[in-house]
């Protein structure tokens, strides 16, 4: 790991200061950048800690919703009983990622902003990946691609966005997001609209399923993804439904 100035931030304004100052990276949890630290994806010159700002709370707002501070840790998120009673698919989203030591120290504002974990992205010896070296090429179109983007992808970039508590942050109304199949949360508004004014039953699911994975570009090795996807649209809808 190349040698780096730590910096301890007094206060949010002391840490933008130092950021500008340093043209470093925020620390808070550290789960992601530790990790491209170690890989040598990311060689900052400064970190700035952040963690011990007062940064993590959970509260109501005027307007009825709730705020979640960017230090808050994605366990604190996911077990507060405003999100738990209120938001219960993003408590659940979050549950259903990391293990529990990681969620302990991640925070809510790191899973947004994380990186990709493209293994070209993250391993050094891949030359081809425009993300860490723009104009190289994406070594995904032609080698491994299993996990990558089915939706919104290009010659550039088929890499997804790999926070499942952001999917459930695009949940705003009644809504179908999908994880895991492109750079950012995937929502098709025709999906929705299909399931506006019918009875929540199985065949309607389905209908939307088909609409939600209209438009997939799948390679050879993630086609997979497209009937997969289809079956969770089911399965997620049939869960909504049911009585609680």
């Amino acid at each position: 790991m190349k040698p780096f100035a730590f910096h301890r931030a007094a206060s949010v304004e002391d840490a933008v200061a130092l950021l500008a100052q340093t043209g470093g990276r925020f620390l808070a949890g550290g789960s992601n950048l530790a990790d491209l630290m170690k890989h040598g994806v990311e060689q900052p010159p400064a970190l700035v800690d952040i963690g011990h700002l007062d940064l993590a709370h959970i509260v109501t707002t005027p307007s009825g919703g709730v705020f979640i501070g960017a230090g808050a840790t994605n366990s604190a998120t996911a077990n507060h009983p405003l999100i738990r009673t209120r938001y219960p698919v993003l408590s659940h989203a979050i549950l259903s990622g990391a293990t529990t030591q990681l969620r302990n120290m991640a925070t809510g504002g790191g899973n947004l902003m994380q990186r990709t974990r493209c293994p070209y992205f993250m391993d050094t010896s891949f030359d081809a990946c425009n993300k860490r070296m723009p104009g190289s090429g994406c070594g995904a179109r032609t080698g491994f691609h299993r996990e990558h983007a089915v939706f919104g992808g290009g010659e550039a970039c088929i890499a997804v966005h790999p926070s499942d508590m952001a999917v459930a942050l695009a949940i705003a109304a009644a809504a179908i997001a999908l994880g895991g199949v492109s750079a950012k949360p995937w929502r098709v508004a025709a999906a929705e609209n299909a399931l506006i004014g019918r009875a929540p039953t199985d065949a309607a699911f389905h209908v939307a399923a088909q609409h939600a994975l209209a438009g997939a570009q799948p390679l050879q090795q993630n086609a997979f993804k497209v009937d997969l996807a289809k079956h969770g649209v089911v399965r997620a809808l049939t869960a909504a439904a049911a009585p609680h």
